[in-house]
């Protein structure tokens, strides 16, 4: 979901030592999904307080590690040219497929689990869920 799209608690707290921390990790205005995991190890909080915070101060998400959204110019981190596909290794597609909620969407956390236990990028396995016709959901920052 797009940040303009949120509906935002109004008055909502962000700890000011987050604020300058998101506001330090800021490149072209917004926060790459894999700082913002850094950024929410180093402060000891969970990666979805770092996405609200990031909502809260309008501050967009971008270079989502599934691929999914935040590259400028492109829909999908698969749509750069140059970008580098993998083969889809044996098991990848029916361990997504048995990863599955009821809904028949992938979680994010789940789609992590799938990359690392296949040893491939994140965005590969994004890129296999929407080859697949699978929505990926749940993202563990609060994007969508």
């Amino acid at each position: 979901m797009a940040l303009k799209d949120k509906k935002i608690p109004a008055g909502r707290p962000v700890d000011p030592a987050l604020t300058e921390a998101i506001r330090g990790r800021l490149i072209d205005g917004t926060v790459g999904c894999a700082a913002a995991f850094t950024l929410a190890k180093e402060k000891g909080v969970v990666p979805l307080a770092v996405g609200e915070a990031a909502d809260t101060l309008g501050v967009h998400l971008s270079h989502c590690q599934l691929g999914l959204f935040g590259f400028s110019g492109h829909a999908k981190a698969w749509d750069i040219p140059g970008w580098k596909q993998a083969n889809v290794p044996a098991g990848l597609e029916e361990a997504i497929r048995s990863a599955l909620d009821p809904d028949g969407s992938l979680s994010c956390a789940a789609a992590w689990t799938a990359a690392d236990r296949f040893g491939v990028a994140r965005a590969q396995v994004g890129r296999l869920a929407t080859r697949l016709n699978i929505k990926i959901k749940r993202c563990q920052l609060g994007a969508f």
